[in-house]
């Protein structure tokens, strides 16, 4: 039995394909758009259809981007000698807030991970290999620290450091702020490799 017009379930149905979002919360989003003046319905209709024909992926770094090189690619005043391999673009983001790194980026889009059948070729590790040019010095991997980002920050490792390239990785563990009675086991461990002298 049907509940709405063709048309609204549609649009519940567009919604629902987006992350995180299930099929109440795209009823809601639903309702929402239904109720906006159409001129603001139209002008969200425009920027997703701007925003999916214009942004592009960086040609040099994976990012995402309207110009290519992307904006962080092409700034003289990047560190090129030092790139900082993440998953994905949102990644970039959140290294940026944190204004403490000046080199340039690589976006994996993924991480190798055996169990959803996604291997070294699934992800962009041939593009950085090539960026080993002579002039890299230094690849940071900050993928996340769980199974499949570890395996994919090992693969980098072992595929980069023939290439005379210092490969590093983030450090991770106790988080600013946080308490050591209510980290787990893994946490505490890997906060204590992490470890360096003050």
């Amino acid at each position: 039995m049907e509940f709405y017009p063709v048309a609204i379930e549609k649009l519940i149905e567009e919604f629902a394909k987006l992350p995180g979002v299930g099929y109440k919360t795209a009823q809601r989003l639903t309702m929402h758009v239904l109720n906006l003046p159409k001129e603001e319905v139209e002008g969200f209709a425009d920027a997703l259809k701007k925003a999916r024909g214009t942004i592009k992926y960086c040609s040099v770094c994976g990012n995402y981007t309207d110009t290519d090189p992307c904006a962080i690619c092409s700034n003289p005043n990047r560190d090129k000698s030092l790139v900082c391999v993440v998953e994905e673009p949102k990644d970039i983001i959140s290294m940026e807030k944190v204004r403490e790194f000046n080199g340039v980026y690589h976006v994996l889009h993924g991480v190798i991970s055996p169990m959803l059948g996604k291997g070294p070729d699934s992800i962009k590790l041939r593009e950085l290999v090539s960026r080993m040019n002579g002039k890299v010095k230094e690849v940071i991997v900050a993928t996340n620290p769980n199974v499949d980002g570890e395996a994919t920050a090992m693969y980098i490792s072992k595929i980069l450091k023939p290439l005379g390239v210092k490969v590093t990785r983030i450090a991770h563990g106790i988080p600013v702020g946080g308490d050591l009675e209510y980290a787990d086991e893994v946490t505490l461990a890997k906060a204590l490799e992490g470890r360096r002298e003050i």
